[in-house]
């Protein structure tokens, strides 16, 4: 298989390169040159977000591309109207952010979704945004197009933050505020196995859309961060504490407390999919541990400290505010 990888150097895309070559697939990354490749890919540079971006796609022929763009969906509306005819298959990494909110759980690829254009020329609505690209690559290739609605993803190179901030907090040790239930339910995908469900389907000529992530309740806060305190070896106390008490405290669900909701109609949206067809199609799911270990790992490895998206916020408690609430 010929596979072209629209980014490549950086967390999904570079898992999903990385898989394919491990397969034997000859890969070319497209990229800004920013980071470098995996080893064994061709690499081919351009911006998506300038007018003359694409020229090193214009010529060129692929089995299939895959896309992670976040942006403006116009930018994936010009990338697949130029590959339509030299591409087999266009697989889209979009979000399940796309279903109107609130979602009513357990919701499946049939919920209704958000408002999107494919002509969009900005990405300040996230949900809008991925749906927009979901119509873009669907115009050009039709029952062509294969839609991955991820929901959390995990696993070694992250760059958004929140596996390796609970971590690094957790290696610190000491008393963790650890919010409650401890029996919350987490839904999410190893980055890794995001890669091979879709180099699957791929393989197997799929389309349409899946909900990609794990079912609900295959790990709970719980398990996520005793997970963390065995990676870590840490002299780490978990203090679980009352939703009721963090929120008063005034922390910030998702971005002070990575990963982390109160019930409501956010936790339903987040962790509340239907991954049946996903799961009917081949999609297995490794356990938290292994994914929390080998984080742990490649964290260790580039000298604990994780690369950080410039377009997405960092996360992540401070210290002074986690102390409060524990004295509290």
């Amino acid at each position: 298989m010929k596979l072209l990888m629209l980014g490549g150097t950086e967390f999904v895309g570079r898992a999903v390169a990385e898989a394919a070559l491990a397969r034997g697939w000859e890969v070319t990354v497209f990229h800004r040159g920013k980071h470098a490749p995996p080893e064994g890919a061709a690499a081919l540079h351009g911006d998506r977000g300038s007018a003359a971006g694409l020229a090193a796609l214009e010529e060129g022929e692929w089995d299939a591309v895959v896309d992670t763009w976040s942006g403006a969906p116009s930018a994936v509306r010009d990338t697949a109207r130029l590959l339509a005819g030299r591409v087999g298959r266009y697989a889209y990494v979009s979000s399940n952010s796309v279903y109107a909110f609130p979602p009513t759980p357990p919701y499946d690829e049939q919920a209704p979704v958000a408002a999107g254009s494919p002509d969009a020329t900005d990405a300040e609505d996230y949900a809008q945004a991925k749906r927009g690209g979901e119509l873009a690559v669907t115009e050009a290739f039709g029952d062509r197009a294969l839609l991955l609605r991820a929901g959390l993803i995990l696993g070694p190179y992250e760059n958004i933050g929140r596996l390796p901030w609970w971590l690094n907090r957790i290696a610190r040790g000491g008393p963790v505020l650890a919010p409650g239930p401890r029996e919350l339910a987490l839904q999410y995908i190893d980055v890794r196995d995001l890669a091979a469900w879709t180099l699957d389907a791929l393989e197997a000529g799929r389309g349409g859309a899946y909900n990609l992530v794990s079912e609900v309740g295959h790990t709970t806060m719980g398990e996520f961060l005793e997970s963390c305190v065995t990676v870590t070896g840490a002299d780490a106390e978990l203090r679980w504490t009352a939703p009721a008490d963090v929120l008063a405290a005034g922390i910030a669900p998702w971005i002070e407390l990575p990963l982390w909701l109160a019930a409501g109609e956010l936790d339903d949206a987040l962790y509340g999919a239907d991954v049946s067809k996903a799961r009917a199609s081949g999609l297995r799911c490794r356990p938290i541990g292994e994914t929390v270990a080998d984080t742990w790992a490649w964290l260790q490895g580039i000298g604990g400290v994780a690369p950080q998206r410039p377009d997405r916020p960092v996360v992540g408690l401070p210290p002074e505010k986690e102390a409060a609430v524990l004295r509290g």
